[in-house]
């Protein structure tokens, strides 16, 4: 491992971890920033994304030997006390994990869904700019073996911090890909033959009534308003019964329900 000990919160090597909450490297030069031991094993697992420098804790360095091994050899490891750390982040750091990376390349979408095998299950985010609740559904996706998740542009990044660290690393897992329009997106599985279905309290069948398809777009909005009208009228609609009375969950917990119903 190529450790380097830092002292000093100027360090210009730590740099990359300066005010992590007010400058979050999500979105910036492709670069963005994964918190915490579990995360760090999807990390230099994934192919798709390349590790720049780690900035650990002092007092758990050693716990994370192992999982410092399989990073690549020359990427610098820089160990730090907690005060310094604390002062670098601008934040308490209790977990004193944190590493920098890099996509290696922007997914295309086209060649994404395109590369999908016949039987296919895409969540399709639409107006998600909840950091939780994206990473929640990432997490959902790769528990129920969701093939990728598509995105339209006014979703947040899942690549922002707090959302890598709410799917416990499933967003460098599950391949993902950002349309400009939601539109685009149902142009886009249409031409690949997708089955396009909308999520939402009024939907026309109860989804325990709904056939999983084979190639199914599984659409989910956010909280309060929901998938735009223009977008429901050119989808088949579901929705997940519930109590007189309460008519919607959290999307993530529907995305959870829903995905669950229609894995493969």
């Amino acid at each position: 491992m190529n450790l380097i000990s830092i002292d000093d919160p100027g360090d210009p090597r730590a740099a990359a971890y300066l005010s992590i909450r007010e400058r979050d490297l999500a979105g910036r030069q492709g670069r963005f920033v994964a918190e915490g031991k579990v995360v760090l094993e999807v990390l230099f697992s994934a192919a798709r994304f390349e590790p720049e420098s780690v900035l650990v804790l002092d007092k758990r360095l050693a716990g994370l030997t192992d999982t410092l091994h399989k990073a690549p050899p020359s990427m610098p490891v820089y160990v730090a006390p907690q005060s310094v750390m604390d002062e670098i982040a601008g934040f308490h750091i209790h977990r004193g994990i944190l590493a920098v990376a890099r996509r290696r390349h922007e997914d295309d979408a086209e060649a994404l869904i395109a590369s999908l095998p016949p039987r296919a299950v895409v969540p399709v985010l639409v107006g998600l700019s909840n950091h939780d609740n994206v990473g929640a559904i990432f997490r959902n996706a790769a528990a129920f073996g969701a093939n990728a998740v598509l995105l339209d542009a006014t979703c947040c990044d899942p690549l922002y911090r707090k959302a890598i660290r709410v799917s416990v690393g499933a967003a460098l897992k599950v391949p993902f890909a950002t349309v400009e329009s939601a539109g685009s997106l149902v142009d886009l599985l249409d031409r690949h033959g997708f089955t396009q279905i909308a999520l939402s309290p009024a939907g026309t069948t109860d989804i325990r009534d709904a056939s999983p398809p084979h190639r199914l777009a599984l659409y989910l909005g956010a909280e309060g308003p929901g998938l735009p009208d223009e977008l429901l009228s050119r989808l088949q609609t579901v929705r997940i019964g519930m109590a007189p009375g309460f008519d919607s969950l959290n999307v993530a917990a529907a995305s959870a329900i829903a995905l669950h119903r229609f894995a493969n």
